[in-house]
């Protein structure tokens, strides 16, 4: 079976006027248009594609890469705004439409939006929508207590931010677990901090307790040879100094200074640590 929004894996069946005709194991086919043929093929070669509609309504394979599959979420940019909805850029010659009624906030020409793609069962077309919540469950979870996650982040509120869990999820970092900037439409990794009774995620960027010593040690690790072997920082230093430099809280750098020092990787001064020669 073809999967229109996805890449798909065809075998070049023949070559005709207007390019390549590629097939499935089930015998299906789609033409790849001349523009994307490749300058050395054989007939029975193999090519990975991605399947959409193009601006005549036919099925085509192309082999660009989007920046957004079926499925999956991405900061989109808005090209234009017409009667019917709006027009966004997905790296593709046929721009993504998003309808009016998929719009959380009516878009602009040049905004940016965070948008999930889905077939439109009716029109086999791609469709994006920036209602991104209505594509997230946590009614049954994925996801287990100090499981690593993949993070987007989604939208701010007043505690904290929303981010998707592993596309699947919707989970929430407090700013009091937030040490870097983020801004939405970022992919990063996370822990699921809590599970509450109501399946609601706490997510937190790194890892928790005992869990989070060995990547923070690495990270001050890393700015130690960046910086010739010391850090002016102690547990003396300001959190707001420690997360400018570190982008870790200061109970986080004290336990990582400590697993380091255990491991006679650094020394400890009055004025900062130094990497142990």
């Amino acid at each position: 079976m073809i999967n229109i929004g996805e890449y798909n894996t065809l075998t070049i069946l023949r070559e005709k006027e207007p390019g390549l005709f590629l097939s499935d194991e089930e015998g299906d086919e789609v033409l790849l248009p001349n523009r994307y043929v490749p300058k050395e093929f054989k007939i029975w070669d193999k090519l990975e594609v991605f399947v959409y509609l193009d601006n005549d309504e036919r099925l085509v394979a192309v082999t660009d890469r989007p920046y957004i599959t079926k499925g999956d979420f991405a900061l989109l940019r808005c090209n234009d705004v017409t009667s019917h909805g709006a027009f966004l850029d997905w790296g593709m010659v046929k721009e993504l439409f998003c309808p009016f009624k998929e719009q959380a906030f009516k878009m602009k020409k040049g905004g940016w939006y965070l948008v999930h793609c889905y077939l439109d069962e009716e029109t086999n077309r791609l469709v994006a929508s920036s209602k991104t919540n209505h594509f997230l469950d946590n009614k049954e979870l994925t996801v287990s207590q100090f499981e690593e996650v993949d993070l987007i982040v989604s939208h701010p509120s007043e505690i904290g931010m929303n981010v998707i869990v592993n596309k699947k999820h919707l989970g929430l970092i407090f700013n009091d677990d937030i040490f870097k900037d983020l801004s939405v439409g970022d992919r990063l990794k996370g822990i699921v901090k809590k599970i509450r009774p109501d399946n609601k995620l706490d997510i937190a960027l790194g890892q928790i307790g005992y869990r989070n010593i060995e990547p923070n040690a690495e990270a001050i690790l890393n700015e130690l040879e960046d910086n010739s072997g010391f850090l002016n920082l102690t547990d003396k230093s300001s959190p707001e100094d420690i997360k400018e430099a570190l982008q870790m809280s200061k109970k986080s750098f004290k336990k990582a200074v400590g697993t380091l020092y255990k491991q006679r990787i650094i020394t400890i001064e009055d004025d900062g640590i130094r990497l142990v020669e």
